[in-house]
């Protein structure tokens, strides 16, 4: 009993002294109020003067959605399943499906090919030209000895030097993929994919999206249906070769019924020709209708297996401006240094009551 009783005295006198402690910090700082405000100030100038000078971004944003055909098989896989083709329904993964479509268009192969591509019609610029331009990138690697001029449009067609790489690299992965691209999928639930790019040039912004988006469309595209297109192409191939083949045949055959009204009819052999050119005529026909089947499967195949990537929503001009806000900008400041100030001079009274 009597050992309760002193804990709640000493648990009272503990709660005393903690209140007399926050008034005593409180006095403290109401003491050290001009400081405080001229601090704050400070902070909110600085930050008035860093949103003065931030330039303006234009954002321009993509959305898209990958509809591709659910491998169910039916009538058609089965009938292609009778001539050897696969209709590929079985498979669940792929470069766009589930969460690898957000890797893929940050991809720095990806990049660099969209990079490399003009800038306007002319072709003598591209985008990494422009990019390096506008980040003002050409105008320090002008006074740098060890790099000098740099022209990127040179070498679209070509492997890149080691320099011009190197400094390619630096603004794909150091600028641009780290803080002007922005690839999520605004609800997790659907299959909508956003694409933002903010650059300091409106028609960039608007160039490196779209292109981003269409190269890896075809991508997707070609690795989706790059067998099957194949495989199309080489039975296209053999159908016109086969019907060459089949008229050339039915000439024959009728000029060797032809021959046949001239000809001595004690001959007996003659009918030997005019009889295999028939024969060799209706194989070469059969031949060809089993080809031209196969072919309209194949097609059949290829049109249901080829996925479409379906525009929702695009930014059209003029683009989003991104501004840093002057006032919000001095607020925001003034309030961090504000924090950091108070937190300073409590440190410091700390330290100076334990010493």
């Amino acid at each position: 009993m009597q050992n309760n009783i002193q804990n709640n005295q000493s648990d009272e006198i503990s709660i005393r002294e903690l209140i007399q402690k926050i008034g005593l910090i409180k006095k403290y700082l109401l003491n050290k109020w001009l400081s405080i405000m001229l601090v704050s100030i400070l902070g909110g100038v600085l930050g008035f003067m860093y949103a003065l000078f931030i330039p303006v971004k234009y954002v321009s944003k993509l959305t898209f959605v990958v509809e591709e055909s659910k491998g169910g098989g039916g009538g058609i896989a089965a009938l292609a399943g009778q001539f050897g083709f696969d209709l590929g329904g079985g498979s669940s993964g792929g470069i766009l499906n589930g969460d690898n479509i957000l890797l893929f268009l940050k991809s720095e192969n990806l990049s660099r090919e969209i990079f490399l591509s003009a800038y306007d019609d002319s072709g003598k610029v591209t985008l990494a030209d422009k990019y390096a331009e506008v980040r003002k990138f050409k105008e320090s690697w002008r006074k740098n000895k060890n790099i000098g001029s740099i022209n990127f449009s040179k070498f679209k067609n070509e492997k890149l030097p080691r320099l011009e790489d190197s400094l390619l690299q630096i603004i794909i992965k150091k600028n641009f993929l780290l803080t002007d691209l922005s690839v999520l999928k605004p609800d997790k639930k659907a299959s909508f994919v956003q694409v933002s790019v903010s650059t300091l040039d409106e028609k960039l912004s608007a160039l490196l999206s779209d292109r981003l988006v269409k190269t890896a469309s075809a991508r997707f595209i070609d690795s989706k249906t790059k067998l099957k297109a194949a495989n199309v192409l080489l039975l296209q191939r053999r159908a016109d070769s086969l019907a060459a083949l089949l008229n050339d045949k039915t000439y024959s055959t009728a000029s060797s019924q032809q021959e046949l009204v001239d000809i001595n009819p004690a001959l007996k052999t003659a009918p030997i020709i005019a009889e295999i050119s028939t024969r060799e005529k209706s194989m070469i026909g059969t031949i060809f209708a089993e080809v031209v089947k196969n072919l309209e499967i194949a097609k059949s195949v290829l049109s249901q297996e080829t996925p479409a990537i379906q525009l929702i929503d695009q930014s059209t001009f003029p683009l989003e401006k991104v501004k840093v806000g002057k006032v919000k900008s001095f607020i925001l400041w003034g309030m961090v240094f504000a924090i950091l100030y108070v937190s300073y001079l409590l440190i410091t009274r700390w330290i100076k009551t334990v010493l």
